[in-house]
């Protein structure tokens, strides 16, 4: 704790518009379970997954509002920026995905065979889950970092992409497991191996920035997220060309869905869904790397 005799309370985490917007996020997460919880109701893993992202972020962000105002988060071995930058994005992300999944799954213009009562906190839900996303997304622009600022690396547009590099490594890991039959070629085993080695080396560099050990590291950790980021362009570009060959060439695989597939349970859909996102993510660390070229960061902040 602090003691040269300053406030105890730090009014400015709850009048910022950044404080501002986070007492949002804790309103509308609230106000989005309780609804779920009380009448609209949630089933199979989609529901699950939706109330986690809810009661997660909700309980994260007050952890965050409380450590600000009461100035605990200086007592915390962590690299605070760097940590609630990257958790703003994250919940951006997975706020957005059940904000997307809840209407889709669980709400319905008609009363039967619910009821209009329960259709009726599924809609209303539906709208503070939308309302939840765009205060999370509110954050992230509000504290990215300005051109020309030194600030914490989860900060600025790289580090907010690695957020993003992850996440988007976590649906290509969702449909690899959902019998995409990647097993059948060494090839395919290949392209696994790559989405794993770049998602480890991810989440190891979001961890060493919010930590705050970087400068503990041997080995200059700035130059080092560089030629990582580089390294993962052209694994990414490598799983980019194989994946599709052996997955929609006649030759290994199927170039159209096979008409006796089960939807949710045909490979070729988890097959394609691999290859769009294999794609969306080569591009992110394309992006990455011309923005991680030109930044400064800092890892105490």
């Amino acid at each position: 704790m602090e003691s040269t005799g300053g406030p105890y309370l730090n009014t400015a985490a709850v009048t910022s518009p950044v404080g501002i917007a986070r007492l949002l996020q804790i309103t509308f997460g609230c106000t989005t379970f309780s609804l779920v919880a009380h009448q609209g109701g949630f089933s199979a893993a989609y529901g699950t997954f939706c109330m986690f992202v809810w009661t997660f972020c909700f309980a994260i962000t007050v952890f965050i509002i409380t450590c600000e105002f009461t100035h605990l988060h200086s007592c915390l071995s962590i690299s605070w920026g760097n940590f609630t930058a990257a958790f703003a994005m994250l919940a951006t992300l997975m706020s957005v995905t059940a904000a997307v999944i809840y209407p889709l799954y669980f709400v319905q213009l008609g009363c039967y065979p619910i009821g209009c009562e329960v259709r009726d906190f599924r809609i209303a839900a539906s709208v503070f889950a939308g309302l939840l996303f765009v205060t999370y997304a509110a954050e992230v622009f509000l504290t990215r970092a300005k051109p020309g600022q030194v600030t914490s690396y989860m900060a600025t547009v790289s580090g907010l992409l690695k957020i993003v590099q992850a996440f988007v490594a976590c649906i290509i890991f969702g449909a690899l497991v959902n019998d995409s039959q990647y097993g059948r070629y060494v090839a395919t085993q290949w392209c696994v191996a790559v989405y794993s080695f770049c998602f480890v080396v991810t989440v190891v560099v979001v961890a060493f920035s919010v930590t705050g050990k970087t400068a503990l590291l041997w080995f200059p950790f700035e130059r080092s997220v560089v030629v990582y980021t580089l390294g993962a362009v052209l694994l990414y570009v490598s799983a980019a060309v194989i994946w599709p060959v052996f997955c929609f060439d006649s030759k290994y695989g199927s170039p159209r869905r096979p008409g006796l597939c089960a939807k949710g349970r045909c490979p070729w859909d988890s097959q394609l869904v691999i290859a769009i996102f294999t794609y969306v993510n080569l591009l992110l660390y394309v992006v990455d790397l011309a923005y991680s070229q030109r930044i400064r960061f800092v890892s105490h902040l």
